[in-house]
């Protein structure tokens, strides 16, 4: 990469290995069930995570969307954060394809709910009412900086589902660097959910894809539900090669993303004109703020980084003066430093 990508971890470029892998992997018909290497993810994926089985999808919100339209019928409710990504940021697929009903409940600041407003949120039966059926979490969670869930939130969870009958599914986008930071391996993070979604093309660096695991039940009817949203892929096993090493090498590597992070946002807090709040720095993300000191507003400074030293970050969607940097797979040590030292000069010039 000839320049520097903060915007997400969506951005960045397959690795040589990918590349190779993606060359010479072996390919069948997967909507047959006969490309082996998406077979072959999907049996890791389903043992990485201690679930029956897996899904190979074309992107987490294709995930989520074929999770909830599997689990609920026409006309049933989730119980989902206000602020979570099935929410915000999916086009309404819920309610658009699916006919699903959001019980929107206030996000905490470590992404958890208010138990007590969980179990109001859930429907006794009446004809007037939609009936229940879904709990969905997210984790990390995007609305949150990044904050990794913690275990005991969702097995609090868990417990209530079972005790209302009802179902679990994660939008774990990015569920491997909750993981690492809270070490604690996933299947053990994710033991009590019916159903979570993960992202092979976020911190992982794959191109493309996402998984969804659970119970071989659901996932056989999920592989239906798939088909109909036209995510039937042929010779996928190109994709799932590059998905085999992001979910076998890049996932034991994000401690030193979130050490960059770290790094970043240290740095940031020591250069007059941001505000960092380092507390809200857990994962990969870094939020700052351009305050009043600054010497320029937020659209100039994005302007000037990418025209002058190739860095492209951009002010966060909603807000005037508030970026969002993202560290991944090629933001080293060494970026970081450039990127401060870039940051430096744009605000003292």
């Amino acid at each position: 990469m000839d320049y520097i990508d903060l915007r997400s971890d969506t951005v960045s470029q397959p690795t040589p290995a990918m590349r190779e892998a993606m060359a010479s992997a072996v390919l069948g018909d997967d909507v047959y069930g006969e490309d082996p290497t998406v077979n072959e993810l999907e049996q890791q994926a389903a043992e990485r995570f201690g679930k029956e089985a897996a899904l190979f999808v074309t992107s987490g919100t294709m995930g989520n969307a074929v999770a909830l339209l599997t689990h609920c019928k026409r006309g049933e409710e989730v119980i989902v954060g206000k602020d979570a990504h099935t929410v915000r940021y999916e086009v309404g697929g819920m309610a658009a394809m699916g006919g699903i009903m959001p019980y929107a409940l206030p996000v905490q600041a470590d992404g958890t709910f208010n138990l007590d407003e969980v179990r109001a949120a859930i429907r006794f039966p009446n004809d007037h009412f939609p009936t229940t059926r879904l709990i969905c979490l997210e984790n990390t969670h995007g609305g949150r900086a990044g904050i990794p869930v913690s275990k005991a939130f969702m097995d609090d969870i868990a417990q209530i589902a079972r005790e209302n009958n009802l179902l679990t599914h994660v939008d774990g986008a990015r569920i491997f660097n909750a993981a690492t930071a809270l070490k604690t391996p996933v299947a053990e993070l994710c033991e009590n959910m019916d159903s979570v979604t993960f992202c092979l093309s976020k911190g992982l660096g794959a191109p493309v894809g996402s998984i969804l695991v659970g119970k071989k039940a659901f996932i056989k009817e999920a592989r239906r539900t798939r088909k109909m949203l036209g995510g039937g892929m042929r010779q996928a096993g190109i994709l799932a090669a590059a998905g085999l090493i992001a979910l076998n090498e890049h996932s034991t590597r994000l401690e030193q993303d979130h050490q960059n992070a770290q790094k970043l946002a240290h740095g940031l807090a020591n250069i007059p004109g941001i505000r960092v709040d380092l507390s809200k720095v857990t994962t990969n993300f870094v939020f700052f703020d351009l305050t009043d000191e600054a010497s320029l507003d937020a659209p100039t400074f994005s302007k000037r980084l990418n025209a002058e030293y190739n860095i492209r970050i951009s002010p966060y969607p909603g807000y005037k003066s508030t970026f969002r940097a993202v560290t991944h797979l090629w933001i080293t040590e060494q970026v970081v430093d450039q990127v401060l030292q870039a940051i430096r000069e744009v605000l003292s010039a």
